[in-house]
This record gives C-alpha cells, sequence and structure tokens, in this order.
C-alpha cells in the first residue's frame, strides 16, 4: 500500500507563511549541548563503553536541575541488560568457476555469527534467493521448491517493488517490513548462512557505512534466555555479488528485474562457493536509558512521551589510530539536545494535566534496545500514553520552510501536526527518501508497535538560505561520509535553527496533547490500531 499525505493535510501545509517564524526554542542552547555531548571527552557515548558514565551523569545533572522526577531503578536510569556478540577472528574466501579469491572483512564482506564459538563453512553451495522476501497473501515464495540446508543463501537489497516503479503490494518505493524479515527466513529453512549484497539506493547508504562498522559487536536485550543463534551472516559488496551472479549466469539488473515476480523461485549458483570461519564470543553487559518525569496536575489523566537515543558508535580500536572516536554530533547528538531543551520549555512553563515523559535511549543503533525495553518496562502505563514524539534527525540544517514527515498517511495527528507547524510558518512535506525505512529505524517504532499513536518528523531541506538545493546538498555530503563515521563531529559554524524548529513543533503539539483531554488514535487501515484497542477500556 503507498501512503500518501491527506488532502485536508496538503490544503493546510499550503497556509505555512514563505518566512517561517522564528522557533519557540533555542538554537543557541541546542547548539552548546551538542558541542558538550560530541566532545571527545564522552568518548562517542558508545553504551557500556567509558563515555556512558560521563554521558548518564551529564543527562542526570540536567533533568535534576529541571526538578523532573526520577522513575529509573537507579535515580533516573534505567538499567538494560544486554546480550553481547564479540567477532574475535574471521576470515572469508569465494570461489567463482574454480578460482578462489579472498574477502576482506571491512573491505569486500562486513560479516559476522552469534554462534558461540567457531562458525565454519568449507565450500558450501550459494542460492541465490531473489529479494528473498516471503509473503503468502501476495504469493511470494523464492524458498519454494528449493533446498537451501546447509548452503549460503545470497539476497538484493530492499524488497521487491523498491525499484520496480510500482506498487507490488510491499509499498512501491517505500521499504516495508518486509524487507527485515529475510535473515529470519533463511535461518527457518535451514540455510547455513546468509548475505545481503549491498546497493545503495535500496539500501539508503554507502558501502563505506557497513565497512566501517563491520568489527562493531552485535547486541540483542537479555530477557534471561539467549536466542536460537545463527551461522555467518552479513553483507557483500555489490561488485562481489554482481560477479557471482555473473559466474552462476546472471545478470544483476536481469536479475533484480525477474525477482520482481511472485513467481520467482531461488537459483543454485553453478561453480560458486563459500568458505568461511568466524569465532565469536558472548558475554554480558548492562547499559541505561535516563528517564525522569514532568508530574501533571491530574494523575488519572495519563501522559506523553518525548523520546532520543543518546548513544552513538563510540571509541573503537579498529577504526585508524588518528581517530579513533565516532563523536555521534548529528546522530544523535542533535536530537538528545533538542529534546533537553524541550524538557527545559516545559519545566518553565505551567504544569498540564497529564505527566510528560522524558527518556533518553540507550543502544538505538544497536536495534532499538534501549526503547524496546522500557516499551516493555514503562515507567508510566503505555495504555495511557496519549502520544510519543521522536527526536532523531537525520542531518543539521538551518533556518527551513518546512518538517519532513517520517511515515505518511498513519494517523489524524499529522493533521494536528499540519496545523501546528502552519502556525510556526512551517510546511509539512513527505519524507523523499522512502526506501531507507526509517519508519522502522527509529525508537518511535517500538512504541508503535505497542499501540502508542506518534509522529516522527524533522527539519526539512527547503532552507531560507540556499532553498532545497542547499539542504539536499548538505543531506547528501553528511549520508556519503559522515554518518556513523568519525567525521560526525561538531563543527563551530553550524546553525542549528532546524533543530530548534523541530523541536519547537514537537514541543507545541506536545503540549496541546498534554493539556488536553482527547486521546489520539491511529488511522482505520494501520495494523497498529489493533493493539492500541487493547487497551480502550483503560483510557475511558
Amino acid at each position: 500500500m503507498i501512503r500518501s499525505l491527506p488532502l485536508l493535510l496538503l490544503a493546510t501545509t499550503t497556509l505555512a507563511s514563505a518566512d517561517p517564524r522564528p522557533p519557540i526554542l533555542s538554537a543557541a542552547r541546542i547548539k552548546a549541548d551538542v558541542k558538550t555531548l560530541s566532545a571527545d571527552d564522552f568518548h562517542g557515548r558508545g553504551p557500556t563503553q567509558a563515555g556512558e558514565p560521563i554521558t548518564l551523569a551529564f543527562l542526570a545533572q540536567r533533568f535534576a536541575a529541571l526538578d523532573l522526577k526520577p522513575v529509573g531503578d537507579k535515580g533516573f536510569q534505567q538499567s538494560v541488560p544486554l546480550l553481547r556478540w564479540t567477532r574475535d577472528a574471521a576470515r572469508f574466501q569465494l570461489s567463482l568457476g574454480g578460482t578462489t579469491q579472498l574477502l576482506r572483512p571491512g573491505v569486500e564482506i562486513a560479516a559476522s555469527s552469534r554462534l558461540v564459538g567457531t562458525a565454519k563453512l568449507d565450500g558450501a553451495p550459494v542460492v541465490f534467493v531473489g529479494y528473498g522476501v516471503v509473503d503468502p497473501g501476495l504469493g511470494y515464495d523464492p524458498y519454494r521448491g528449493v533446498d537451501v540446508r546447509g548452503k549460503v543463501v545470497v539476497a538484493l537489497a530492499g524488497d521487491p517493488d523498491v525499484e520496480a516503479g510500482r506498487d507490488l503490494g510491499f509499498g512501491g518505493r517505500a521499504s516495508s517490513p518486509a524487507a527485515r524479515t529475510k535473515l529470519a527466513e533463511a535461518q527457518k529453512h535451514g540455510a547455513a548462512a546468509f548475505f545481503q549484497i549491498h546497493d545503495t539506493f535500496p539500501s539508503s547508504y554507502p558501502w563505506l557505512q557497513l565497512a566501517n562498522g563491520d568489527a562493531v559487536p552485535g547486541y540483542a536485550l537479555d530477557t534471561g534466555t539467549v536466542p536460537p543463534a545463527f551461522g555467518i551472516r552479513g553483507t557483500l559488496r555489490n561488485d562481489i555479488g554482481v560477479a557471482m551472479l555473473r559466474q552462476g549466469g546472471l545478470d544483476y539488473a536481469a536479475a533484480k528485474r525477474a525477482a520482481q515476480a511472485a513467481t520467482f523461485r531461488g537459483i543454485e549458483l553453478k561453480q560458486v562457493a563459500f568458505s568461511g570461519e568466524v569465532r565469536t564470543s558472548l558475554d554480558r553487559a548492562v547499559s541505561h536509558n535516563v528517564v525522569g518525569v514532568l508530574p501533571g496536575t491530574d494523575p488519572n489523566a495519563g501522559s506523553i512521551l518525548y523520546g532520543a537515543h543518546w548513544d552513538a558508535y563510540g571509541d573503537n580500536a579498529f577504526d585508524p589510530p588518528a581517530d579513533r572516536i565516532r563523536n555521534g554530533a548529528v546522530d544523535n547528538g542533535t536530537g538528545t539536545a533538542t529534546l533537553l531543551e524541550i524538557a527545559r520549555a516545559f519545566a518553565q512553563a505551567p504544569r498540564l494535566r497529564r505527566s510528560v515523559v522524558f527518556a533518553l535511549w540507550t543502544a538505538e543503533e544497536k536495534g532499538l534496545l534501549g526503547a524496546s525495553w522500557y516499551a516493555d518496562h514503562p515507567a508510566l502505563p503505555l495504555a495511557t500514553t496519549a502520544a510519543q514524539f521522536n527526536l532523531d534527525p537525520h542531518v543539521v540544517l538551518g533556518r527551513t520552510r518546512d518538517l519532513e514527515l517520517i511515515g505518511v498517511g498513519r494517523t489524524p495527528l499529522e493533521r494536528d501536526l499540519a496545523r501546528v507547524a502552519a502556525a510556526q510558518g512551517l510546511r509539512i512535506v513527505p519524507e523523499e527518501n522512502t526506501e531507507a525505512g526509517w519508519y522502522y529505524r527509529s525508537d518511535h517504532y517500538a512504541f508503535a508497535q505497542k499501540g502508542v499513536p506518534g509522529v516522527y518528523f524533522r527539519a526539512g531541506r527547503d532552507l531560507v538560505h540556499g532553498g532545497a538545493a542547499a539542504g539536499e546538498r548538505e543531506r547528501a555530503r553528511y549520508n556519503a561520509n559522515c554518518y556513523h563515521q568519525t567525521c560526525d563531529e561538531f563543527r563551530p559554524g553550524w546553525d542549528m535553527t532546524g533543530a530548534a524548529q523541530e523541536g519547537s513543533v514537537a514541543y507545541a503539539l506536545g503540549r496541546e496533547i498534554a493539556g488536553g483531554a482527547t486521546w489520539p488514535t491511529w488511522n482505520a487501515a494501520e495494523p497498529f490500531l489493533a493493539e492500541r484497542a487493547k487497551s480502550d477500556a483503560e483510557r475511558r
């Protein structure tokens, strides 16, 4: 299903002024906090690393200064137990028509294993499964009639209609949840290893992002049991995948077109074999969310939630000695600083009926782990959490004319968002890079799955100075070079008005909801509505 902005919302956005009003929040204060949070003294804010206690102390101090109520198990800190898999050694090689090529970790391949000890493959056959998506309702099953037991499964990036130019049932260009089930399907069908062929467009990031993160440990929530392990899994550089298909008699572009059809079946690639050995260790660690509450005037009125992830990629021995700190100034020092500024504004304003929860999550970069833990162990009930807001921008932008809505067409709150934005001279525009799947890649998704309505948006690219072309140049530069890299560093010349505008709209809409008595909901066709309906009785 292709989602679009409702006609009423589109009409409302046209009312926004060409000259946006000054933001309610302070861009200067946000900038000062970003500078602090992304300093080398914070060691890149890596969960369980040296920078975590420094970050936690800073955030707890700020919450205490605002007189927020601590609701963690250790003051403002909520403990988040983690499992951590560390790759201790790895070697890989590929045989194409009898010619052997070494695949260097972090160069031609990014791969790991969650089998504790040694996972080993020796000349395993390779099966190409197209997009690797199984959806019986749409008739897609590339595994039908194909035996992949003990073999290596290779899949394309994205889902069948990401480049089809039309909606085949997965949402058109927009990424779908189905694209995140490929590994599980390979595991379910008995594969010994799974690899995706990297492709920048459907992946939404260049190979650099994966290659430079190849040695980062893997994490999961520690719920008391270790999840079933799978063998070697990861991503192949595009030219390696193309060469494998070519050896098997397939043209890469033609294979992508063929795999768009529901009739596509997996193909064993003749004279292609993969060998590899990965040694992995598992240990347990504890990280922490930081959570504070501004109590409302009516304890029975419920709450609203603002969240942002404090973590970045940390200080890593595998990065070049010249700079081993991935400071995370944009991602997500900016979102964290914006949340602190929203909390300051609420604390200085008259109290409202509903309580306001301010939460800074750990381990978003490891799979939304901190937010997911809180969603299962909330300080205030999610059934009476009226709405949620997520602060996770993708680039620092100056004063803008628009805000980009992620996950269009899901909730009537979008109309309220457009109205509040228009009052500040801003338009709401739908996200442009829907193939990136941002809706499924940030912390709000953990709460949407629990049924809590919300809107996720960020500063748009139509800049007052330079227009859309200037905004897109900055987005493209950051995404290609600095996203999750050591160059995501604070820049003294930054204009952070865009972050202040984003935060100001989130603040204003949040105050409306916190001061009101209505309960936002989901659109009728939205799957999250059924989950919300389970707790309807608690909101009467």
